[in-house]
């Protein structure tokens, strides 16, 4: 059974960095796209990042362009967003996410093309 687990949520203030970690049990890494997804509270889940399962094409939100970098580490079934610059409205939980498709240069920023989730974690900027 596929299984997601995302760390390294927190407070912290305007300006600050934080990087989350997405561990992924129970399936490989090296066959997947994966994304990270939040939702504040009020709004739908949006799509913040994704990186293909060759590593070769990824996607930004425009809000996090130059702020939010994703990352993969195979060896260590791993997935990263190391997020810079936070500002308030980047406040909400975090979520990964694996693709359905299993296509090497494939990513998108569609909830429902994907299939397994992690329990989210906490983000919250403030000072």
């Amino acid at each position: 059974q596929v299984q997601l687990v995302e760390s390294g949520g927190g407070l912290v203030q305007p300006g600050g960095s934080l990087r989350l970690s997405c561990a992924v049990l129970g399936f490989s890494l090296d066959y997947s796209t994966i994304a990270w997804f939040r939702q504040a509270p009020g709004k739908e889940r949006e799509g913040v990042s994704c990186i293909s399962r060759s590593g070769g094409s990824t996607y930004y939100l425009e809000s996090v362009k130059g702020r939010f970098t994703i990352s993969r580490d195979n060896d260590k079934n791993t997935a990263y967003l190391q997020m810079n610059s936070l500002k308030p409205e980047d406040t909400a939980v975090y979520y990964c996410a694996i693709g359905r498709r299993d296509i090497a240069s494939w990513c998108s920023r569609v909830r429902s093309d994907f299939g397994s989730w992690g329990q989210g974690t906490q983000v919250t900027v403030s000072s």
